[in-house]
């Protein structure tokens, strides 16, 4: 197999491409290009278009690379390239993780403290090599917020009880003239109904534009706001 060097901006994305690459895909094949370099080359056709590493192709570039060791298969069918590329993915997906194997490599790699591994989570891999006391410590702290983020709940909450307290003091309250009657403003017994559908388009600052009608009866029994 001949590889050659190719200038990545003469290389074209395949718009066939079968596999979704995510920002997250993309930011570990650069952690890798970055820790190992390019340890495969990218399969393109006689026209440059890539049929194999388009993700590859999109994290070099990413980088700021400006050529990519390729593979150019060329004389194959359009039909061809497109089995190619669908063969390529799904092979790949059939494999299975030995997770026996994988267990001894990350046992190996805690010996040196060294989690470093593109597509990995550093941490998550640290916590798999913790001894029962190690455990223990790491499920104390568990759920425990710092300090800033504490302040930041606190004022949160203060702002919440400032807001509902002024929606409260601006709300008016409607009293039932008799028992059974139309609603009158408190104070004013004169005061023709309200018109309940009036009022929608008021908010209270800090519900997000949710529409809220400033008026409220208090129940007769419990004592009770009850908002309209």
């Amino acid at each position: 197999m001949n590889v050659t060097m190719i200038p990545l901006a003469e290389l074209t994305p395949n718009p066939k491409n079968v596999r979704l690459h995510s920002a997250k895909q993309i930011s570990e094949y650069k952690r890798s290009v970055e820790k190992f370099g390019q340890t495969k080359a990218i399969v393109c056709d006689e026209n440059k278009t890539i049929l194999i590493g388009n993700g590859l192709y999109e994290a070099m570039k990413a980088l700021g690379m400006t050529e990519a060791a390729c593979f150019i298969k060329a004389g194959m069918s359009e039909s061809d390239k497109l089995k190619m590329m669908m063969a390529d993915n799904k092979i790949y997906s059939l494999g299975v993780d030995n997770l026996e194997m994988i267990e001894g490599i990350i046992a190996q790699l805690g010996e040196v403290k060294d989690f470093d591994i593109p597509g990995y989570d550093a941490d998550l891999l640290e916590t798999l090599t913790f001894d029962a006391v190690s455990a223990d410590d790491f499920m104390g702290d568990y759920g425990l917020l710092d300090t800033e983020t504490k302040d930041d709940m606190k004022r949160a909450a203060a702002r919440y009880q400032e807001e509902e307290a002024a929606f409260v003091a601006s709300a008016e309250e409607l009293t039932p003239a008799t028992p059974g009657g139309p609603l009158e403003r408190e104070g004013n017994g004169s005061s023709p109904p309200p018109d309940i559908g009036a009022g929608l388009d008021e908010k209270a600052e800090g519900t997000a534009g949710i529409a809220l009608q400033r008026r409220f009866l208090v129940c007769p029994k419990c004592g009770e706001k009850i908002w309209l």
